[in-house]
């Protein structure tokens, strides 16, 4: 029996997922080493004009002495860290990124680097939500060595996978399918904001952020992006260096491309064959709901909308910016709550909210940073742990 307040609901079938549980998993791995024109691809895509990243002049008067890749850069990946949380079949599912923790262990990216992953699946729930019903919550992990074997850092990756009909069915959504409209003046109020929050880093230039000094209660300035737009978030895409073999088969099991996706929203293998560009996601399979709306409503989005892992990288962006040079994000764990879609604003704010000294002597600050849209809507929200310079 069916009521106007809860259509009925296709159950899920999330019987194959536990044989992946703790199985080390196969994938693509990367072929060629990492270039600076990389590294400033993928910092122009996430938005962040940081010129640690991108100038070589600012760069060679850092403690790096060059470019360096930001923390939040892991080359896109193949899968962007989720892979290891898609396994096993789930019929008629898609997926959202659901949150990202990250450790880091203190070997920093260059150009010339070549990494390679480790992927495993760690646990899942099934519970209900408002947006699909029966909905899988499934945690994997991704290990990313270079190429000296040292550990460059865990991410922990939750994906949402659900089931598109119930997402379409109950339509959670349905009422943000336009697009927000702004003045002239409105954007030029966010563009003028964007250049005050650039100019809080750059005007500390490489000058050190100490421990001593940060207070608990301080407030991190505030960020801002957007409006996104279909152009923007394309951008982000081609951030990632994969298709067109950029990567290899590093053997080993894996279920990611049997993950039970909707035929509409899968790659024709036969097509890619002869023609690499049939394996661009956002053309023909599972990411075109990012940039297309009538894709986007197929898998219950209102309209274009934009990637977890940006919001990742955003948030790894904000705590770093903030520390500087000679700080270091040790650990962030964000939940991802509402997507950013095309028309909206994304503010990022932070507060430092502890300080210590951990049993290594590591002076250590923790900052809670919130991720909100123009109407106030949480989109992601954690808690970081940085490395700062005592003194």
């Amino acid at each position: 029996m069916t009521t106007d307040a809860q259509p009925e609901m296709v159950q899920m079938d999330a019987t194959d997922v536990d044989r992946w549980i703790g199985v080390p998993l196969g994938g693509q791995q990367f072929k060629e080493p990492f270039s600076t024109n990389d590294i400033r691809r993928f910092v122009q895509g996430m938005q962040n004009a940081n010129p640690l990243y991108y100038n070589e002049e600012f760069a060679a008067q850092s403690v790096f002495g060059r470019i360096v890749a930001p923390q939040s850069y892991f080359g896109g990946g193949p899968g962007t860290g989720a892979t290891p949380s898609i396994q096993g079949t789930v019929p008629g599912s898609h997926m959202l990124f659901g949150g990202d923790e990250f450790w880091f262990f203190g070997p920093r990216v260059f150009p010339g680097d070549l990494l390679r992953m480790e992927r495993m699946l760690f646990d899942y729930r099934v519970t209900n939500t408002s947006f699909a019903g029966p909905t899988m919550f499934s945690r994997g992990d991704t290990v990313y060595y270079n190429q000296r074997g040292e550990s460059i850092a865990r991410q922990r990756s939750t994906s949402i996978r659900y089931l598109a009909e119930n997402a379409r069915r109950l339509g959670s959504f349905d009422h943000l399918r336009v697009d927000p409209e702004w003045t002239d003046e409105e954007l030029e109020a966010v563009e003028l904001e964007k250049i005050r929050y650039i100019k809080s880093y750059l005007d500390r230039g490489h000058l050190p952020r100490l421990w001593a000094d940060v207070k608990a209660g301080e407030k991190l300035p505030r960020r801002v992006l957007g409006p996104h737009s279909i152009q923007s978030f394309t951008t982000e895409s081609r951030t990632d260096v994969g298709g067109w073999e950029a990567h290899y088969d590093g053997g080993g099991p894996s279920s990611t491309m049997q993950a039970g996706w909707l035929p509409e929203m899968s790659r024709n293998e036969e097509r890619m064959s002869i023609n690499p560009g049939a394996g661009d996601g956002l053309v023909y399979g599972p990411s075109r709901g990012h940039v297309q709306p009538r894709w986007a409503q197929f898998i219950g989005m209102p309209r274009g909308y934009g990637y977890g892992a940006t919001m990742g990288a955003w948030v790894t962006d904000y705590l770093t910016n903030w520390a500087g040079e000679h700080g270091f994000l040790l650990h962030v764990n964000t939940q991802y709550r509402n997507p950013a879609f095309t028309g909206d604003v994304t503010y990022q704010d932070g507060e430092v909210v502890d300080k210590s000294i951990d049993t290594q002597g590591r002076t250590i600050v923790q900052v809670r940073h919130t991720m909100s849209n123009q109407l106030g809507t949480v989109m992601a929200r954690g808690v970081g742990e940085i490395l700062l310079p005592k003194e």
